[in-house]
């Protein structure tokens, strides 16, 4: 099948296929997987456009409800962290889509920067995996239960233990990484997820939802800033890519609840460590 918009030539069934098998693995970390669709469209199939960002933000919008949709219905969706990470990455991907059209100021430098920071998170969860102790999921009936919320702290309480964490700090990383989104078309998620979980140490069956519906809301917010300083996605593309990821967030999110933490957290780290890897070793080519 031809897509005219992008200039991409692929069969039919390769979009949705790939987007489920990389949103079902993904989604029980709190990720959409477009950090990994962006790399595919781009080598794989040649769109390396302007346009291949919004159509990979277009992914997220589609997919991503699936996922969402089921930490809802089962209590695990922790709404004060929700909107704190999305009143800081909505205004800084509004910022990094114009960086990425209209300025894109040495991009690898900034890749660089991104990989170190991806790096140490990877480090710091692969520690963490090996001194706690393994968990074997969690049982249907834990929810979130928020505890308090105020301008300085938020605490909430997760199968009889406590969490808490400061707003003011989360909202900065928030903002710098909605930049950082904004200019690549990942959303944040990749990179809040695993700050939530390596340096907060929030449980990740905690904020995988949080992280899923504030790249969704960013991801809207991006195509429609991309729409606006003329850069269009590929619409026919990045429904395929989402239909697929919709079916798979969703398989994803249900998954989750029996998979034992440790298990999580390797994912995170590991696909921490692939995209430090990438980024870091683009910097010297």
């Amino acid at each position: 099948m031809h897509f005219p918009a992008s200039g991409v030539d692929c069969p039919v069934w390769l979009p949705p296929t790939l987007a489920f098998v990389i949103a079902l693995v993904t989604a029980p970390a709190g990720l959409s997987g477009a950090f990994m669709l962006l790399p595919f469209q781009m080598s794989v199939l040649g769109f390396t456009t302007p346009g291949v960002t919004p159509t990979n933000l277009l992914y997220n919008i589609v997919a991503i409800p699936g996922g969402v949709y089921r930490y809802v219905r089962e209590g695990r969706m922790t709404w004060p962290l929700t909107w704190i990470v999305v009143a800081g990455t909505l205004p800084g991907m509004l910022i990094g889509a114009v960086i990425r059209v209209r300025y894109l100021v040495a991009p690898h430098a900034i890749r660089f920067f991104v990989g170190l920071v991806l790096a140490y998170i990877a480090v710091r969860l692969f520690r963490d995996v090996r001194r706690k102790a393994p968990t074997r999921g969690i049982p249907v009936d834990a929810v979130v239960k928020a505890k308090f919320v105020s301008a300085g702290r938020i605490e909430y309480e997760f199968r009889g233990e406590q969490f808490c964490y400061r707003p003011a700090p989360l909202l900065l990383l928030a903002l710098i990484v909605g930049v950082v989104g904004g200019i690549y078309g990942v959303g944040g998620g990749a990179i809040i997820a695993p700050y939530l979980v390596a340096i907060l140490e929030l449980p990740a069956y905690t904020i995988a939802g949080a992280a899923l519906f504030a790249t969704l809301l960013t991801s809207i917010a991006g195509v429609a800033a991309f729409g606006l300083l003329g850069t269009q996605p590929d619409w026919a593309l990045g429904v395929l890519f989402g239909a697929g990821g919709l079916l798979g967030s969703y398989c994803g999110a249900r998954l989750q609840r029996y998979l034992p933490e440790r298990w999580i957290k390797l994912l995170i780290a590991a696909v921490m460590a692939a995209l430090a890897a990438q980024y870091v070793g683009q910097f010297f080519r």
